[in-house]
């Protein structure tokens, strides 16, 4: 009887027994190491969202205190000027009848990259987050404060190309990410740290 379970194997024996819980022991590993890994992605990304938001809130300031109702001071001849205006559009001025529209969509474009922020593991996709997260957040917070009303805000404008929009730092951090965000695509890098080709 003994000899018959030696030539079948039992649950005892170091290859019944050993194999699972050693794959499982490695799944474990690589489970817990990835965790404090999409931490610091996490981190990243707030860290530069929130970069973006002081930069911009900080220039917006300036520019209300020093520069509203005052000539346009050159920076680069004709092509390049800080002037305040106030835009109730989105993004380089468009759509200025469309002010609360564009107030919910900034809003929904926070709480999903709030959400997608779970299952970032890659740092370049962390950092074009946090670029959108930072530029989100500064045009919101001028459509919930600034006049004419809560929701309806008027956006501070001040950096003015020639033959271009005026615009601001929130505009160029979400452009700016929006672009990384096509480049990662392009290249089939994934949010959760994993490449596809298609």
């Amino acid at each position: 009887m003994a000899e018959a379970e030696r030539i079948i194997g039992t649950p005892d024996t170091p290859e019944a027994a050993g194999a699972e819980p050693e794959q499982s022991d490695e799944n474990a590993k690589e489970a817990a190491a990835e965790r404090p890994r999409g931490r610091r992605r996490i981190a990243v990304l707030f860290g530069v969202a929130a970069f973006a938001y002081a930069l911009d809130l900080v220039s917006k300031m300036i520019v209300v205190a020093k520069l509203e109702h005052q000539p346009p001071i050159e920076i680069i001849g004709d092509w390049l000027k800080f002037e305040a205006i106030r835009n109730a559009g989105a993004a380089f001025g468009f759509g200025e009848a469309f002010t609360v529209i564009f107030t919910v969509i900034a809003a929904a474009v926070i709480v999903v990259i709030a959400r997608l922020a779970r299952k970032l593991y890659s740092l370049p996709w962390a950092i074009a987050l946090g670029l959108l997260l930072g530029g989100a957040l500064g045009n919101l917070t001028d459509r919930i404060f600034r006049s004419p009303g809560v929701f309806e805000g008027a956006v501070v404008d001040f950096i003015a190309p020639k033959y271009f929009a005026v615009f601001n730092l929130a505009d160029s951090a979400i452009v700016c990410g929006g672009i990384l965000i096509v480049l990662l695509s392009f290249r089939g890098l994934d949010p959760d740290g994993t490449v596809h080709k298609d």
